[in-house]
Parts: C-alpha cells; structure tokens; sequence
C-alpha cells in the first residue's frame, strides 16, 4: 500500500477522533449548549453514514466478492458481513454499563449546576471516556479503511464521525471538570478519549493491511457499512432529538443524506 495513502487515511481518523476536543472546547468557552446547532449537526451525520453505507459501502463490498464467489453468494456474503458489524458493535454496546453511557445528554450549563469536587462524578467521567474510547475503535478502523480505499466516500464519512464526537467531547468533560473543580483535566480527558481512533487505524494497517485482498476487503468494508448504520440509529439520531426539536434532527438527516447523494453524483 502506498505510504501516502496511509498518512492521508491516518490524518482522517485522527481529525474524527480528536474532535472530542472541540465538544470540551464548546463546553469551557461558550455559556449555553447551542441545541438546534447540534441537533441538526448530529441528524446530518446521521444522513450521511446511512447514505453512504448502503448506496455506496456496501455495494463496493459485494463488488469485491464478486470475483471469488459470483454475483449470487457475493451478495449474500456482503449482506452476511454487514449484519456481523452490526453485531460486532451491538456486543461492544451492550457490555457498557448504561449508568456510564457515553451519549447521555449533557449541556454546558450543567458545568454550573452543584457544589464541585465530587468523586462520584470524577468515576463517571473516567468511566464515560472508557466507554468513548471503546465505541469509537471500530469508527477509527472504518474510517481509516475508507481513507485507504476511497478517498470520496472517506472525507464525509470522518467528517459526520467527527460531528458525532463533538457531544461525546461534552459528556466526558462536564463531570470531570466538575468533580475535579479543573477544567484543564476535563478537557484533557475528554481530549485523550478520542484516540482510540487512530489507535484502531494503526492495528488495522499493522494487523489487517498485510493480508488485505479483494476478498478480505470485501468483509470488512461490509461490517464497515454495518457498524456506521448501527452508529446512527442507535446514537446519532435519538442523541439528535434529544438536543432539540425532533424536526431538527430530521431535517438534518435528509440533508446529510442530500449532500452525500451530490457528493457521490459528483465523482461519477
């Protein structure tokens, strides 16, 4: 694989991951949570990882297949391979305490609210930002799969993944900073948590890269397709109507499934 490829796919999932740090920078600089904004922002990522999963990802897997299996289990493969992403993440999901759920809605205002330096929350926090670091490995590995294969589909998917982080840069941020009475440690948490991504980028390149062959390919951008679905429907659009009105994370999901269409329509 060529090198530039990787620092390009690299470069991505880092930029994806390390936007945790503007959702603490929002929570640190600005007064109040602008809901409608992060509404719709998380409603168009939405839009766009569905889009693109099943117009675009997928058929490219069960393109891959076609040549060792023909048009018929090929499809079946590709179809197989997508439901174990799903899968994949649903486990990975579930084996996180609720109490510690890293999409629970969290505002900038809540930074007031209480007396400071409570360890219960400093435990939450830390616990979140676990939780954080484990959703977003498999994001880091699609992200950067798609950075290594197919530099269209690759930016607005770590554009929407980066969207997505921005809340989750909020949730890890407001309790440590509150339960530690330091915002610098909030931020920095919440800073950190995002480089499970590139850590996913690096053992993908180091672990799958080496045997990656149209078949190989093929799975793995199917269960790529699989866990972006999964992402949105379990996490960006609910946390998207939570933040505002459930309009605005409609609205938002059409045009992210709009400009995605263009996007795609453009490079044919």
């Amino acid at each position: 694989m060529d090198s530039g490829n990787f620092w390009f796919a690299f470069g991505l999932t880092l930029f994806a991951g390390l936007s945790t740090g503007i959702g603490s920078a929002l929570a640190f600089f600005t007064k109040s949570t602008n809901t409608r904004f992060l509404s719709v922002s998380l409603g168009f990522s939405a839009g766009v990882m569905v889009y693109v999963s099943f117009v675009e990802i997928l058929q490219k897997a069960r393109l891959s297949l076609v040549p060792d299996f023909g048009e018929k289990l090929a499809s079946w493969y590709a179809v197989t391979g997508f439901f174990a992403g799903i899968l994949i993440i649903a486990i990975i999901d579930k084996l996180i305490p609720s109490m510690e759920n890293p999409h629970e809605i969290r505002r900038v205002e809540d930074m007031d609210k209480g007396e400071k330096k409570d360890p219960k929350l400093v435990r939450m926090g830390m616990f979140t930002a676990l939780a954080i670091g484990i959703h977003n490995f498999p994001e880091g590995i699609a992200t950067f799969m798609a950075g290594m294969t197919d530099p269209t589909i690759a930016i607005p998917i770590a554009i929407a993944i980066a969207i997505h982080n921005i809340p989750e840069g909020i949730a890890v941020s407001i309790p440590i900073s509150y339960g530690t009475g330091s915002k610098r440690k909030g931020f920095y948490l919440s800073f950190l948590s995002g480089l499970a991504e590139p850590v996913g980028a690096l053992l993908a390149w180091f672990i799958l890269m080496p045997f990656l062959s149209d078949k190989l390919f093929g799975f793995i951008f199917a269960g790529v397709a699989g866990i972006m679905v999964f992402i949105s429907i379990d996490e960006l659009l609910p946390t998207a109507r939570e933040y505002g009105l459930p309009h605005h994370a409609v609205y938002g999901f059409l045009a992210g499934m709009a400009v995605m269409a263009l996007s795609l329509l453009m490079f044919i």
